[in-house]
């Protein structure tokens, strides 16, 4: 499932300037650390960086990627095994935890044009140039998992990314596609979302093809003399309907800890494909395209291959898919070193080790730069030091097909999970680039600091300069970095948005783009040579990780800043004020054009409005509980930041228990952004700042629950869910002043304490 998450450089855009924290006062100071414990924290921080090693990013990149290792393989559970083996060598105390999961492989798949004329889709990939046959053993032919099963034939239509505006555009050119079977390109959102729409407007089954224009020679060179997807490449995926809920199937908000004595697909029908699918390469969907006689699409929407893209026409298709539904073992492997002083305080690491085959760049790129960061974590505790709280490192299994490994952990351990987290730091993909990060905006001083200080490999400038950089290249100003939300990026999504567990994410990108995601070409050999040629930045990547995990570990005070958060609400709710304003707009031009008796082109990707209908008119919307929750967080959070400024600045030491108690406040806090009941018709997820858009798939919706109420025009729910909105970020506003409290009243009683001597 891992994929590009949204650009945090729109974000930071979006919120350019609304940061009002304190800079850091000197060069040794560092967030959440008195400044006479900041120099032997980054000394701390220099010692481990010294220990990273860009070859043994190699060694295991070339071990782990060497076979096909999907979940529920022998090769899967070998590759678990490896790594558990050598997070034991480094010291760490080291279980395997298996979950299962309901996972299907595909039995017999047809793609087959019936007229004009006969003709048979490969569904093979061909041999990879430079790797013997017999290295493909065990890997998974092209498909899409948690498909329906069936057979359907039909006429086909081309769809272009099949996404709501793409059948606003048709409906507006008089072609309907139910009962049709949709052609639709790879793109521009989460693959699982186009089969689930598709069935919602009356198709019967989806096809999902790579266009060169996307993924292949339109962009450049292809594999294996360039890094993009040859035309008879494939992508894999899976199709689930992860924006209702991610992990098994079968087990909804409860740990799937054991193997099912039976099941029925019904029980997994809400998260299933409603239509059948198939993944296509260029090369097979070339035919039945250029076979096409009706209307010719809008330019547009016309891709790179060597024809006119047009609706649909003579070409009738049989589309069958038939799966092998079965529970597999899932392997997660898990690793602590235990704390010190507060080892019932637990800072979590994950990434997962699955793959769709070989899975160098996806997900290995990101594994073994947590192998060398835990690895390097492993020679401080062996040279004597121990981290203050417990470090748990994750490497998950059956990410991509939906983040099974690592929700059936969080819905198995949920409880303790709840009372220990402090945060969880995510990776997945890394290449060479920008450092990009996402996650709670409580962390934001903290990721500032790190961006500050870890050295971009190429330019031996921070990173955040670098970024900065480039941004006012582009007319754009960096004041502070600025975490992008999370969507449905990976595997902090059941941390973040099902538990409230703050979290992050890390990754460099942007400079080593390609076209072979989720192929088989994403192998050793490739991203060798095409995703971090000498593993540079997989050792900026561990680094900036293993910063962030020391100073999470040792921080007195753990590094919050409500301030943070509060921007961030600011700027959604502003956001959302404008998206009603902006509607209201678009419906009155909308209707007038439509009164006139012109046909109206909807433009608006998540409510389309009918082309020739007349759109009912937004009504006064009351948000005001909004404005009145963000403006009380602001207060409470400069509370927060003045109280914890004056106990850096005092020679005030708190209790054991006080200390105890303020970090319990501070762990706590997110949680109460992410009530029980969670959102309106998806209570798995729970943040309401946040979550994947039902139509956008990984890209993150803000206030999620009232802006997908006023996007689809569900009046009644938004002053309700505007009230629940707000109830949460008051309750979240009070944890900032009962944090404050803590510290103010120390900081009374050591002027109190000077005053009597």
């Amino acid at each position: 499932m891992n994929r590009r998450r949204l650009h945090a450089r729109f974000w930071l855009a979006v919120l350019a300037g609304a940061w009002s924290a304190p800079q850091p006062s000197g060069a040794e100071a560092v967030f959440g650390f008195r400044d006479s414990a900041a120099s032997k924290q980054l000394a701390l921080e220099q010692r481990f960086t010294e220990h990273l090693e860009p070859s043994r990013l190699r060694e295991s990149m070339r071990e782990l990627s060497a076979k096909p290792h999907h979940t529920g393989s022998p090769a899967g559970r070998a590759v678990a095994e490896s790594i558990a083996a050598k997070f034991r060598s480094w010291g760490f105390e080291t279980r395997i935890e298996t979950v299962y999961a309901l996972m299907p492989t595909p039995k017999d798949r047809v793609v087959a044009m019936i007229a004009p004329r006969p003709y048979r889709a490969r569904l093979e990939p061909p041999a990879i140039p430079g790797h013997e046959p017999g290295n493909n053993e065990g890997s998974l032919p092209p498909y899409n998992a948690y498909s329906a099963d069936g057979e359907v034939t039909a006429d086909a239509v081309y769809v272009n990314y099949g996404l709501r505006e793409d059948y606003a555009e048709l409906e507006r050119l008089g072609v309907d596609v139910r009962g049709k079977i949709v052609i639709a390109r790879y793109g521009r959102a989460f693959r699982g979302m186009k089969p689930r729409l598709a069935g919602e407007m009356g198709a019967v089954g989806t096809i999902l093809y790579s266009d060169p224009a996307d993924y292949g020679y339109r962009r450049g060179v292809v594999y294996p003399e360039g890094p993009y997807l040859p035309s008879s490449g494939y992508q894999r995926g899976s199709v689930i309907n992860a924006t209702l809920r991610t992990g098994d199937p079968l087990t909804p908000g409860v740990g799937a800890t054991s193997e099912p004595d039976g099941f029925s697909l019904d029980q997994a029908a809400d998260v299933i494909s409603p239509v059948p699918v198939q993944p296509l390469s260029a090369d097979d969907v070339h035919p039945i395209l250029a076979a096409m006689t009706g209307p010719a699409a809008p330019a547009e929407w016309q891709g790179a291959l060597p024809i006119t893209y047009r609706l649909g026409g003579t070409v009738r298709l049989r589309l069958e898919v038939q799966q092998d539904w079965r529970t597999v073992p899932v392997h997660n492997v898990v690793a602590m070193l235990r704390g010190d002083t507060w080892p019932d305080e637990w800072v979590l690491r994950g990434n997962n080790h699955d793959a769709w085959n070989y899975g160098a760049m996806v997900p290995l790129s990101g594994l073994v730069t947590l192998l060398e960061e835990a690895r390097a974590i492993g020679r401080l505790a062996a040279d004597g030091w121990g981290p203050r709280r417990t470090l748990v490192y994750l490497a998950w299994d059956g990410e991509e097909q939906g983040l099974l490994g690592s929700t059936e952990w969080v819905e198995t351990h949920a409880d303790i999970l709840r009372e220990k987290a402090v945060v969880y730091v995510n990776s997945g993909i890394t290449t060479q680039g920008f450092f990009e990060a996402g996650g709670s905006p409580a962390l934001e001083r903290m990721v500032d600091e790190v961006a500050r200080t870890v050295r971009d490999p190429k330019l031996n400038v921070p990173v955040y300069d670098r970024l900065a950089a480039r941004m006012r290249l582009e007319g754009e100003s960096l004041e502070r970095y600025r975490l992008a939300p999370p969507g449905l990026a990976s595997d902090w999504t059941p941390f973040i948005h099902h538990l409230g567990i703050a979290s992050l994410d890390y990754a460099f990108e942007g400079e080593a783009d390609s076209g072979v995601y989720h192929s088989i070409y994403d192998t050793f050999e490739f991203f060798e040579r095409f995703g971090d040629p000498g593993y540079r930045y997989g050792v900026a990547l561990a680094e900036a990780n293993g910063r962030t995990m020391l100073r999470l570990a040792n921080a007195e005070v753990l590094p919050f800043d409500f301030t943070g958060t509060a921007d961030a609400i600011a700027g959604y709710v502003t956001g959302l004020e404008a998206l009603v304003v902006e509607m209201r707009e678009r419906t009155r031009r909308h209707n007038l054009l439509v009164r006139r008796g012109v046909p109206a082109l909807a433009d608006d990707p998540d409510a389309p409005l009918a082309p020739a209908v007349l759109a009912e008119e937004v009504p006064p919307l009351e948000l005001g509980p909004l404005d009145d929750a963000a403006a009380g967080l602001a207060r409470s959070a400069e509370r927060y930041a003045e109280a914890l400024a004056a106990f850096r600045a005092s020679p005030t030491v708190l209790a054991d228990a006080e200390l105890v108690r303020l970090n319990g406040i501070l762990r706590q806090s997110e949680r109460r952004l992410a009530p029980a009941e969670g959102l309106p018709g998806r209570p798995w997820y729970r943040h309401l700042l946040y979550a994947p858009g039902h139509y956008t798939g990984h890209a993150v919706k803000t206030l999620p629950g009232v802006r997908e109420a006023v996007e689809r025009r569900q009046w009644p729910d938004v002053e309700p869910t505007v009230r629940a909105v707000a109830r949460a970020i008051g309750s979240y506003a009070t944890e900032a002043d009962r944090a404050a409290e803590v510290l103010e009243k120390a900081v009374r009683q050591a002027r109190g304490s000077q005053e009597d001597d």
